[in-house]
C-alpha cells in the first residue's frame, strides 16, 4: 500500500490515494496509524475522491478507524498533497468533506496553506446557537465550564487559568465520551494570553492527545472571540506550533499554517495481514 506522510505542526497524517488503493478497511486504518505495527500517524486522508459539488472530495479517518467529519490540519495537508501532485495551483480550490465544503489555497512555496473553514456554530448542531453558552461538566470530582462549538465537527472549549498537557490527557478522554455528547467530542483547554493570542492543549476525538489541530484552533478562537476575550485575529499556540485564525462578524473562520512533507513509501502487505 503506497502512502505519503506529512505533518502540520506535528499533527501527522498519511495520504492514501484511491487510485493506488481502491478500498481501506477499519483494520487497515488502525494498522497504518499504529506507531509500532504500522507507519504511525494521527489519521489517514483518503483522496482525492470525485466530489458531488466540487473537483475534490476527501474522507478523513481517525487512528481508531472512525471517520471524522472535518480536520483543519488534515485539509491543509491534503491541499499540500494536491499541490505536490500538480493537481492545483496557488489559486483557491474547493474540497468536499462530510463536514462541509471548504476553500483552500497553497502559497507559491507550498509550505503554508490557508483554508476557509466555514461558519462556526456554538452548538453541536451546525444550524443552531449563534452565541457561546456556558455548560458545566463534572469529571473525576472536578467541575469544568465549557462551550460547545461546531466547525463541521464537534468541540468543547474549556477556559482555564493554568494550562498543562496533563489537563488534556487526564480529563480529555472522559469528556470526549461523556453522556452529554451524542457523537463524542473534541476537547480544548484554553488559556487567553492576550487580545490576539491564546494557548491550547487538545484531546482529539478518536485520536487522543495531539500536538496541534486546525479545527480545534478554530473552535477555541471562535469561543474566546464570541466571549469578548480576544479580537478577530488570533494566534493559537499549541505544543506543535502556531496557527493563525481570522474570524468575520458572522464567525466565518480562515486558518493559515505551515505543512511539511515527511516521506513517501509503501507499506508491506505483511503488515496488513
Amino acid at each position: 500500500m503506497k502512502f505519503t506522510k506529512y505533518h502540520a505542526l506535528g499533527n501527522d497524517y498519511l495520504v492514501v490515494d484511491p487510485k493506488e488503493v481502491n478500498r481501506l478497511s477499519q483494520d487497515d486504518i488502525i494498522t497504518l496509524c499504529h506507531r509500532h505495527y504500522g507507519i504511525g500517524s494521527d489519521g489517514v486522508l483518503y483522496g482525492p475522491l470525485p466530489g458531488n459539488s466540487c473537483d475534490f472530495a476527501l474522507k478523513i479517518f481517525n487512528p481508531d478507524g472512525s471517520e471524522a467529519e472535518k480536520s483543519g490540519n488534515g485539509l491543509r495537508i491534503f491541499s499540500r498533497y494536491l499541490w505536490d501532485r500538480q493537481l492545483v495551483s496557488s489559486k483557491p480550490f474547493f474540497i468536499e468533506t462530510p463536514g462541509g465544503v471548504v476553500s483552500a489555497s497553497v502559497c507559491p512555496s507550498g509550505k503554508s496553506v490557508t483554508v476557509e473553514m466555514g461558519q462556526v456554530a456554538f452548538s453541536h448542531k451546525v444550524s443552531e446557537a449563534a452565541t457561546a453558552a456556558p455548560e458545566d461538566i463534572l469529571v473525576l470530582g472536578k467541575t469544568f465550564t465549557g462551550y460547545r462549538a461546531n466547525v463541521g465537527n464537534p468541540h468543547f472549549v474549556i477556559l482555564v487559568d493554568e494550562l498543562t498537557p496533563k489537563l488534556a490527557t487526564t480529563y480529555g478522554p472522559l469528556i470526549e465520551s461523556a453522556a452529554g455528547f451524542s457523537n463524542r467530542t473534541n476537547v480544548q483547554f484554553v488559556k487567553v494570553l492576550e487580545q490576539g493570542k491564546i494557548q491550547v492543549e487538545i484531546w482529539e476525538r478518536g485520536a487522543g492527545y495531539t500536538l496541534a489541530s486546525g479545527s480545534s484552533s478554530v473552535a477555541a478562537a471562535a469561543v474566546v472571540h464570541c466571549l469578548g476575550l480576544c479580537r478577530e485575529k488570533i494566534s493559537v499556540l499549541m505544543p506543535g506550533g502556531v496557527i493563525e485564525i481570522t474570524l468575520d462578524v458572522r464567525f466565518n473562520a480562515s486558518m493559515t499554517g505551515v505543512v511539511a512533507k515527511i516521506a513517501e513509501g509503501t507499506l508491506s502487505q505483511e503488515a496488513l495481514s
